[in-house]
C-alpha cells in the first residue's frame, strides 16, 4: 500500500514541478497566508483527484487488465509530451469574495479538471489495490510542489531552472511509459523496424513540443514562473536594502526596540517574509507602532518610499492593504510626512496626494509611472 502511495506521490510531484499550478500557488501566497493557500490546495486537489480515482477504479472493473496497462503506458508517454508544453498561455483567474481557503480550493479544483495530474490519478488508480493510498499520494504530491513553488518564488527568484525541471519531468514520464508499453505489448509487435519507427516518431514529436521552450531559452525570455518569482523576491529584497540603508544602527540608536520604531517594524516585516514566504502582514502586525522622532536621513527615506511604490507598480497583482510592500510604504510615509497617505492601487491618485506635500517626490514617481507605462 505504501508503494502505491509513494508511486502516486512521485508521478504527481514530477508532473507538477514547473507547471502552472506552482505559479498559481505562488501568486496566491502574495495575497493570502501560506497556511491558507496550502489548505486550499489540499481541499481542491482531494476533491479533484478523488473524482479521478473513483473513475479509474470503475474502469478497472470493466476493461481487461492488459488493455488498461497499454492505455496507461500510452498515457504516461502523452503526459511526458504534455509536460513539455509551454504554460505561457495559461493564466489562472482566481474567484473573488469566496474567502482565502475557498478561493484557492475552487481555483485548484477547476484548474486541474482535465489536466495531466487528474488524468495521471485516473491512470494510477486503474490497477490500484489501495485507491485511498493513491489519493493520499496524489494530494501529497500537489502539496509538496505547491510548497516548493512558494519557497522558490520567495527565496531563489530568477535562479529557478524551471526548464530543466520540465525536461526531467517529461523524461521520467516517457521512460516509465515506454517501459510499461514494452512489457505489455505482444512480442510480435516488438520488431526492430517497429521499435525504430516508434522512437523516431517519439523524438520528432518531443522536439515539436519542446521547440517553443528551446526557442525561449535561446531568446532568454522571462517565463511566467520567473516573472512571479522575480516579483516576490526582487521587490521585497530591494525594499529591504533601502530600509537597511535608512537604519542608523546600534551606534546611534542602541539596542533596537522594533515595537517602538517604524524602521525596526518594517525590517521585522521584511525579514519575516523572507523566512516564511508569506507576503501578507499578520493581523497582529497591521497597526503601525507609535513614531518616535529620530534623525533619519530624509533622502534615504525618500528613496525607500520610491522603492516601495515601484514595488507596487511591478507587482501585477490587485492592490492589497495587508501586502507587506503596502504596509512598509505606510510606515515610511509616517516618518517622512508625519502621516500615511491614501493609496487604493491607483498610482495617479497617489501621486496627486504626494504632490500636495512634496513636489520633488511626486515628480520622481511620475517618471517611474511613465517608464512603467512604456513597457
Amino acid at each position: 500500500m505504501f508503494k502505491e502511495l509513494f508511486k502516486a506521490f512521485f508521478f504527481i510531484f514530477m508532473a507538477e514541478m514547473g507547471d502552472k499550478t506552482q505559479i498559481l500557488a505562488m501568486t496566491f501566497a502574495t495575497r493570502y497566508r501560506v497556511s491558507e493557500v496550502l489548505i486550499g490546495v489540499l481541499i481542491g486537489s482531494a476533491l479533484n483527484h478523488g473524482l479521478a480515482i473513483a473513475l479509474g477504479v470503475y474502469l478497472s472493473n470493466i476493461i481487461p487488465v492488459n488493455t488498461i496497462q497499454l492505455i496507461a503506458a500510452v498515457s504516461f508517454i502523452l503526459f511526458g509530451l504534455w509536460t513539455l508544453k509551454s504554460d505561457e498561455e495559461e493564466e489562472e483567474e482566481s474567484k473573488k469574495n469566496l474567502g482565502p481557503i475557498l478561493t484557492v480550493a475552487t481555483s485548484f479544483f477547476i484548474g486541474e479538471l482535465g489536466d495531466k495530474t487528474q488524468l495521471t490519478a485516473i491512470t494510477l488508480s486503474t490497477d490500484a489495490a489501495y485507491p485511498l493510498f493513491i489519493l493520499m499520494g496524489t494530494v501529497s504530491g500537489m502539496l509538496a510542489t505547491s510548497e516548493i513553488g512558494i519557497f522558490l518564488g520567495s527565496k531563489l527568484g530568477e535562479r529557478i531552472p524551471e526548464y530543466a525541471i520540465k525536461f526531467l519531468s517529461a523524461a521520467v514520464f516517457m521512460f516509465f511509459g515506454i517501459l510499461k508499453l514494452f512489457e505489455n505489448l505482444p512480442s510480435s509487435y516488438l520488431t526492430p523496424l517497429n521499435i525504430a519507427i516508434f522512437f523516431i516518431i517519439l523524438a520528432i514529436t518531443s522536439y515539436l513540443f519542446a521547440k517553443p521552450i528551446v526557442q525561449s531559452i535561446k531568446e532568454r525570455k522571462t517565463t511566467p514562473l520567473k516573472q512571479v518569482a522575480s516579483s516576490l523576491y526582487i521587490n521585497t529584497h530591494r525594499l529591504k536594502a533601502c530600509i537597511n540603508d535608512v537604519c542608523p544602527g546600534k551606534e546611534v540608536c542602541g539596542d533596537c526596540d522594533r515595537n517602538k520604531c517604524l524602521i525596526g517594524y518594517t525590517k521585522d516585516l521584511l525579514e519575516n517574509a523572507e523566512k516564511t514566504g508569506d507576503y501578507r502582514v499578520p493581523q497582529d502586525k497591521l497597526l503601525l507602532p507609535e513614531h518616535r522622532i529620530k534623525n533619519f536621513n530624509r533622502d534615504k527615506i525618500r528613496a525607500a518610499i520610491i522603492a516601495a511604490v515601484e514595488g507596487c507598480l511591478n507587482c501585477g497583482e490587485k492592490h492589497n492593504k495587508s501586502c507587506i510592500i503596502n504596509k512598509s510604504r505606510e510606515a515610511l510615509e509616517r516618518i517622512y510626512f508625519g502621516e500615511t497617505l491614501t493609496f487604493n492601487g491607483d498610482i495617479d491618485d497617489y501621486i496627486e496626494e504626494v504632490r500636495k506635500r512634496e513636489r520633488r517626490l511626486a515628480e520622481r514617481l511620475e517618471k517611474i509611472r511613465g517608464a512603467k507605462q512604456k513597457e
